[in-house]
This record gives structure tokens, sequence and C-alpha cells, in this order.
């Protein structure tokens, strides 16, 4: 495929679609990735041939020969965005742009084979168009996106597989916390990255490493897990799918620098510039956790969130660890800040507010 008239997507009717009324059933309370629409977009890669038969085909399972090198040399990479109803009726996303852009990044430090992101985009919003009707309604509904890309190749030896599959899947979703402020547990046993590794790629071995420490959250009554740097076990990185932020008495945010270890967010992105076009002061700047407990029993640490396309801004009421438990202000989640934030990144996703940034792009 070398030309953006070759990204033309062949459509196969499903043979059984779910039903009008089981689909208004689903979408009345669909929790989060639990309930997934009737189709998918598949595209094929073979190396000498490129990417080929781009479709949009029933949602299925995927037949994989049991050497396929996905299942032996984790060559895979994944994306998260959604699609919302705008205030007018209309369909949008957000910045898939950028998404198509990380993924092409993932890709390569993944050796995997490059998905031009004319491609990229017109798989997703095929897949938007012809499950629309997926799209729940109401303030934290919207129709979460997962493009993703495995290698397929059946072989037994260390190398980049010659062969890929392209594919989208659509899940309606709610709100991903269930409300209020959430509390984390800070992991000084378990690393997510190191210097070097693949930190910045969305690749699903950085999920998988977190796995273990996330289980320990939950056994400490915690929502999710934050993790510090794998030299020093001092430095505050990210937590287990989202990017954090701290908000400082004088208004000032920090955030710490991605630096090759950190997945650069691209709602992290959003609310830098959000942030600072309101004026305040924003600092990407390294930040100890040794310093974020001083900060909080000090007061000079007022606010912290927890930012992603899953989790959208989510305040953190607490962090607690083997060095004891911080509450955050007032630990309930009113912060004036956070708030503040979230809404204009919402009402820019959902098309209720201006977006002078061009984030915002029509499927319909």
């Amino acid at each position: 495929m070398d030309s953006a008239d070759q990204f033309r997507f062949t459509h196969i009717p499903h043979p059984a679609p779910v039903s009008v009324a089981q689909r208004t059933e689903l979408l009345a309370n669909p929790g989060f990735g639990r309930v997934f629409t009737d189709h998918m977009a598949v595209v094929r890669y073979k190396e000498g041939q490129g990417w080929h038969n781009p479709t949009i085909e029933a949602r299925a399972p995927i037949a994989l020969d049991p050497a396929a090198a996905v299942l032996h040399y984790a060559q895979e990479i994944f994306e998260g965005m959604k699609a919302y109803r705008a205030a007018d009726g209309g369909v949008v996303m957000f910045r898939p742009d950028a998404n198509a852009r990380r993924f092409r990044q993932s890709a390569e430090r993944m050796a995997m084979a490059d998905v031009p992101e004319a491609l990229f985009l017109e798989a997703v919003r095929e897949l938007v168009k012809t499950d629309r009707d997926w799209i729940p309604s109401g303030e934290s509904a919207s129709l979460y996106l997962r493009p993703f890309m495995i290698a397929n190749e059946a072989f037994l030896g260390v190398k980049p597989s010659s062969e890929y599959l392209f594919i989208v899947i659509a899940s309606p979703v709610g709100a991903y916390f269930s409300g209020g402020a959430v509390s984390v547990w800070v992991s000084e046993d378990y690393t997510r990255a190191a210097p070097g590794g693949t930190g910045a790629a969305k690749c699903g071995g950085n999920y998988a490493a977190s796995l273990l420490a996330q289980r320990e959250a939950k056994n400490q009554k915690c929502d999710q897990v934050l993790f510090l740097d794998a030299a020093e076990h001092r430095w505050i990185e990210e937590m287990g799918g989202m990017n954090i932020f701290f908000v400082m008495d004088d208004g000032t945010l920090v955030t710490p620098p991605l630096g090759g270890t950190i997945l650069p967010g691209i709602t992290r992105d959003a609310l830098l510039t959000l942030a600072r076009d309101k004026g305040l002061t924003v600092r990407e700047e390294r930040y100890s956790i040794d310093q974020c407990y001083e900060d909080a029993a000090s007061g000079r640490l007022k606010e912290a969130f927890a930012c992603g396309t899953a989790a959208v801004v989510t305040s953190i009421g607490r962090f607690r660890g083997h060095r004891g438990e911080i509450v955050i202000g007032a630990g309930n989640g009113a912060d004036p800040v956070t708030e503040g934030l979230r809404e204009a990144l919402i009402g820019i996703q959902r098309g209720q507010r201006p977006d002078p940034y061009g984030w915002v792009q029509r499927v319909d």
C-alpha cells in the first residue's frame, strides 16, 4: 500500500449482528472493556507485499499458529483512544493523529512493521462509522477504541517477524473509576521501565510487568499503583496505566519529564497545553517520593491527579506505601485546579467548548 486510495476498506456484512434491543440493554451499563461492538478492522502485512486486504468484518476470534511470534517474543503494540457523541449529536474523536504518530513510534521501538498514519486513521474512522450506533450517551460514556498490532509469522527464532496483523476493535464504556478520589499504592519493590527499555512504547509487556505491583496495590486496598525510577527507586515516574500531575500551593503544576521511561500520554500533552493557556505555571521536572510526602505533610502539595484516555482526569486522594500514608488536600477529590482542567478537557472532547487547537475530528 503506497497511496491513500489503497487504504479503502472492503466491508464484509456481519452475518448475525447484535439486535437493537440487546444493544440497548448492553449500553445501559457497559462498564469498562467488557462489551464489544459487532465489527473490527483488519489489515495484513507481509514482507515484500506490504499492508494489504483492509477489511471491516465481523468481530471474531483470531486464528494464530502456535508458533506465532507474538506468543513467544511479545512483538505487540496497541493504542487507546475514544469516539464521543458530541453536543450536536455528531460523532467526534480526540487527537487521533497523535495516536497514529505514537503507534508508529511504538512499532519502531519494537522492530515491527510501520503502519502509515493514513492507514491507521482510516481503519479507526471506518470502524467508528460502521459501529456508530454502539456509541453510548452520557457524560462519562464513550466508545473506547483499541488499535493493536501483533506479529503472526510462525517461527521459533529470535528476529523481527515478517508478518503482522493490524486490528482495531471497539468497546462502549462508562467511567474507568467509580467516582471520587482514588488511592494509590507506591511500589518500592517493582519497577515499570528502565533507561533504554520500552517504557515510552505502548506495548503489552510494559503492562504485564505492572500487574504484580497492581495486585499488591489491590491487596493494600488501593485503586492504582505508582512506579518509581529503576535506578534509584526515588523519582516518581508514572502509574500503572496513566500519567501523574501534582498541584502545589502556588498553583504550579509539576509532572515527571518523559525521558524514555514514561509513556508520552496524549491526555498528558493536552493538559500541559490547557494549563499553560490558563496561565498556570507548569514544570516538567523530577519529583521525588520523599519530597512528595514532605510536601503533603506541610500543605505545600494541594492536589494530585492521574490522567489518560481511560482515566481522563481523576483526583488522587491519598498515597500509601511502606513509608506510611499521606492524604492529598482534603482527600475527597474536591480539587479546584484538577476539576477545572478536567472540565476544560471534556468540554473540548465532546464539542461543548471551542477547540482552538484543532484536536477534535468529526467522523460523520
